[in-house]
């Protein structure tokens, strides 16, 4: 009989609470704590009781000590495979649930419709239920504690990958004035165009230009106040104003903003003042920004330093005076504790040498494992020596899969992404090996990046839980 796979991956950090996954005729309980759980579903067309109407609903309900948090739901087709309607129907519709001030549930759904080709056959949904981290450095370092005495170089930051891109504002702002003609401009990458341009014409790419935009730059889906709550304290940015043949529309205003390749994402202002608001209002946190610009075409000015200093003193003019930057000497040299105490709780960095275990190569990958096999070849001591920082990218990067990218554009739309398709098994994979690895092949002097797309509560659970044990050592 014709059916449907749901692929359903969990992550329980927060006691008494339990994850009821269902499809007609079938239902599983999770409940295990700080264990990577995933399991297959299946909507079967024998399961549901119309005749005429075979869609069968996939719902997820998160209980916490058996009173239900949330309940969430799509509408799926046993026999074309599509999911629509519910709450899931959309990425947009699917922000973090904030429950109290100790709870926050990540989740998403990948909608993979009859099946594409390279793209996996089963939709995908990922649940993560962690505490708060709104406050994590100073629960783990409190004020006087000998923890806080400890250099800031033993902690391990959760990062998102791309934190500028969780919106479509600046970009639909752009398609609004100029049109879809544009996206040639915004997405700046010959390769990439010609998959799509060899499989529809002209005029249909610019009537697509939203479903392009978005499968290739849409990284995040959380405000940055909200991704500062699931526990992120390290970001990347790459600020710059817009591509020179923008500027003149008058689209946006000739600020900066954090641009994926020539593709506009969040306004660096509306960032570095969201970042201080956040620190000012948790006096125990700790933030690190790196400015860089790889993968920023020419034709998007970066800024003179001059500019940088201005936004960044404006954003810090909001903090009257309760904080002020420090650089990566700072971030190098000392304890929380002298951080703390010398209000530099805001870490900028320009261009530096770090460690990445990113290779276009390892992260184009459709499940994990090539991401995973590099993670040892790469985080060695030799490879670690005199790098400023170790930046594990868990993240694959399907946009360098063309097929992937072409399927997610021309079949699946603005409403799911081929880097969403990749989300649940290849944190299941990459997190583990972190949590089991990373103390071993880090050591405890250097600080510890973990970065991910759509910024999810088992990674920041991840870094939280090896940052208390380097606390330890």
């Amino acid at each position: 009989m014709p059916s449907k796979g749901v692929h359903a991956f969990a992550y329980i950090a927060v006691p008494g609470v339990s994850i009821e996954f269902s499809v007609p005729k079938q239902t599983v309980t999770v409940s295990q704590l700080n264990q990577f759980w995933n399991t297959p579903l299946e909507v079967e067309t024998r399961n549901i009781v119309s005749f005429f109407d075979k869609k069968g609903r996939f719902t997820f309900k998160v209980f916490r000590n058996g009173q239900l948090i949330t309940e969430q739901w799509v509408d799926v087709n046993a026999i074309t495979g599509n999911a629509s309607g519910g709450t899931m129907e959309t990425i947009a519709n699917t922000p973090s649930i904030f429950r109290g001030n100790d709870l926050i549930i990540t989740y998403g759904l990948y909608e993979a419709g009859t099946g594409h080709d390279v793209l996996p056959n089963r939709h995908q949904c990922y649940v993560t239920v962690s505490p708060n981290y709104a406050d994590w450095i100073g629960k783990l370092a409190p004020p006087g504690s000998p923890q806080e005495n400890k250099p800031f170089g033993r902690l391990v930051l959760p990062s998102p990958h791309d934190v500028g891109m969780n919106s479509m504002q600046s970009s639909e702002a752009v398609l609004k004035r100029v049109g879809g003609a544009v996206v040639s401009v915004m997405v700046h990458d010959d390769k990439i165009l010609s998959q799509i341009t060899d499989a529809v014409s002209g005029p249909a790419i610019a009537l697509i230009a939203p479903n392009i935009i978005y499968s290739l730059s849409i990284t995040q889906k959380d405000s940055l106040d909200a991704m500062l709550q699931i526990g992120a304290r390290y970001f990347e940015f790459r600020p710059a104003h817009c591509h020179k043949a923008i500027i003149p529309t008058g689209a946006l205003p000739d600020r900066l903003y954090f641009q994926h390749s020539a593709i506009p994402g969040m306004a660096y202002e509306a960032f570095l003042k969201g970042l201080v608001a956040f620190l000012v209002a948790h006096p125990t946190e700790i933030a690190v920004v790196q400015l860089r610009w790889d993968g920023v075409p020419a034709e998007c000015a970066r800024p003179s330093e001059q500019e940088q200093h201005q936004y960044l003193d404006a954003a810090l003019q909001t903090s009257g005076g309760r904080i002020v930057a420090g650089n990566l000497e700072d971030m190098k040299r000392a304890s929380i504790a002298q951080l703390r105490s010398e209000k530099k709780r805001l870490i900028i960095m320009v261009d530096v040498d770090s460690l990445s275990t990113y290779t276009d190569e390892g992260n184009a990958t459709l499940n994990g494992d090539s991401i995973v096999s590099a993670f040892p070849r790469l985080l060695t001591a030799d490879n670690e020596r005199g790098k400023a920082f170790i930046n594990i990218q868990c993240q694959a990067t399907a946009t360098n899969v063309p097929k992937a990218v072409v399927v997610s554009v021309l079949e699946a739309g603005v409403t799911t992404s081929c880097l969403l398709a990749t989300k649940g098994i290849v944190d299941s994979k990459t997190l583990p090996w972190c949590r089991d690895n990373v103390l071993r092949t880090c050591g405890t002097e250097q600080v510890v990046v973990l970065m991910n797309d759509f910024l999810d509560g088992a990674t920041a659970d991840v870094a939280v839980q090896l940052s208390r044990q380097r606390l330890q050592k």
